[in-house]
């Protein structure tokens, strides 16, 4: 091989090498979802948040159904308010639905899964899911482990 086509596959190699990093990036960074996908808005009111953050994906029975829009703290009821957008396709959850924060992965991404109920009525646009599960924080957790003995 001359030292030219030597450079050209290096050169190649290097593309393909930045293409597969920014993809990398993008997907450990959620920013895949940033596509304006229509859906309809619920919000949910948590204790503690943890380390949840907008754009984390909303899941239903390991399905990604949605992600969370917005957080923000609601000065009343003393909780975090959390609203979700729910893709349009999946517009038949029971308003007894459960929203639970959970924690994915090595590097304890969380993310909202939806257990739907058993009722015949379903959540509308703009309603609150009433029934929320808050996140489980390790510190909270080592304190009472400690404090119990």
């Amino acid at each position: 091989m001359n030292s030219r086509s030597v450079e050209i596959l290096v050169g190649v190699f290097m593309a393909l090498f930045f293409v597969a990093m920014a993809f990398l990036v993008f997907k450990a960074s959620n920013l895949t979802s940033l596509s304006g996908a229509k859906g309809y808005e619920l919000s949910a009111y948590f204790e503690n948040i943890g380390g949840l953050r907008e754009r984390a994906p909303v899941t239903a029975g390991g399905v990604r159904v949605g992600q969370v829009s917005q957080i923000e703290y609601d000065g009343e009821t003393f909780q975090a308010k959390v609203t979700l957008t729910i893709d349009e396709q999946y517009n038949a959850f029971p308003e007894d639905t459960t929203a639970s924060i959970y924690t994915a992965g090595l590097l304890g991404e969380q993310y909202i899964g939806l257990e739907p109920g058993a009722e015949d009525e379903v959540l509308m646009p703009e309603d609150e899911i009433t029934l929320t599960q808050s996140a489980l924080v390790l510190e909270r957790l080592i304190g009472q482990v400690l404090l119990n003995r």
